[in-house]
């Protein structure tokens, strides 16, 4: 039998507009008390772990394919976000976290008009 492996990595997707940058990381399986969200700096970590099912015993398993364990994966921010908005919700092993952007960043770009000497 496969024994569990030491940690993994979920998947993520990450896409954005003009008003904000949006994760999605697929974490079937994992309690949302196991799941924890960090930002320092320009850095977002996304720490957690899923647990191996305690309630069927060892003698009982035929195959084990999903992975268990303890996961980190880290995203680096551009400077426009507003760290101090980013919200994030979980459903259906699904976390999404919305991270918006500063108001200034939405804005239209500044022209800066040359003086000719």
């Amino acid at each position: 039998m496969k024994q569990p492996s030491p940690g993994w990595s979920p998947a993520v997707d990450i896409y954005g507009d003009r008003d904000r940058i949006v994760l999605k990381a697929d974490l079937p399986g994992v309690d949302e008390k196991d799941i924890s969200l960090d930002v320092e700096g320009n850095r977002l970590t996304l720490k957690g772990e899923r647990r191996l099912e305690r309630e069927v015993k060892e003698e009982n398993r035929l195959r084990l394919e999903r992975s268990y364990g303890s996961f980190a994966r880290s995203f680096s921010l551009p400077d426009t976000v507003d760290a101090e908005k980013i919200r994030a919700s979980y459903k259906e092993g699904v976390l999404e976290v919305s991270i918006p952007k500063k108001d200034e960043s939405k804005s239209k770009p500044k022209q800066i008009a040359i003086k000719i000497e």
